[in-house]
């Protein structure tokens, strides 16, 4: 198997996630009792926390790309950065280090299209529902994307950032999300973009009228078959 680098911390709930997930992949596609070469660097998220300046945006892909060259250089052979929102500096980091990054969103076009989603809606922080950086990799795979719900816009950063991201799951926040769906539903979508990693702690993906296609379960099973060597 190959050995993956993952940059975390942002949050150590969606590393977690990560974590387990490419683990219980690994040991059903390979044997129960294997586990996945992993390096993983937990990052101090206080500095990347709700970045709302260019100068934010800059310090943080210095040090998203200090990360990635540390475990560049302790031998990982392709990274993944544990976060749809710091998906804002891939650019920037990618063209500083040599050794491949798996683009989340990338990922999720790729799901989408092979599914034949015509038309969905992001949900997710606010710089990933607004911002073109993510939205243009899903269109790029012929995914129709609704107009951000600007009302929503507050109630998510609310759950993601002082709820989820500290891990608080809370009964009203599930309740929130599950109304979005319907109205989006109403609006026209027919499936819906987790594009937060922690979001999958408080929506059943399995348990939905519409389609809900997890960033985070998504970018983890792509980057376990790699591991694996299957593609």
């Amino acid at each position: 198997m190959r050995k993956l680098g993952l940059i975390g911390g942002m949050s150590w709930v969606s590393t977690h996630r990560y974590y387990e997930r490419i683990n219980r992949i690994i040991q059903r596609d390979v044997d129960q009792k294997a586990s996945a070469p992993m390096l993983i660097e937990n990052l101090d998220f206080r500095p990347l926390y709700r970045l709302d300046t260019e100068e934010k945006w800059a310090n943080a892909a210095d040090i998203i790309t200090a990360s990635a060259q540390r475990l560049s250089d302790a031998g990982a052979e392709m990274l993944l950065i544990g976060a749809n929102s710091m998906h804002k500096v891939y650019r920037d980091v990618a063209a500083r280090i040599d050794t491949p990054i798996l683009h989340i969103a990338e990922c999720v076009g790729v799901a989408m299209k092979a599914d034949g989603i015509g038309r969905a809606a992001i949900i997710g922080s606010s710089n990933v529902m607004t911002e073109s950086f993510y939205r243009r990799r899903l269109v790029a795979h012929d995914v129709d994307l609704l107009p951000p719900n600007m009302s929503y816009v507050a109630d998510l950063d609310r759950i993601i950032y002082e709820e989820l991201m500290v891990g608080k799951v809370k009964r009203d926040s599930e309740r929130t999300l599950k109304s979005m769906f319907t109205r989006l539903e109403s609006d026209g979508a027919q499936a819906i973009v987790l594009a937060n990693t922690e979001l999958g702690l408080i929506v059943d993906v399995d348990a939905n009228v519409l389609p809900i296609y997890d960033a985070m379960r998504i970018h983890a099973a792509r980057a376990a078959e790699w591991i694996i060597g299957d593609k």
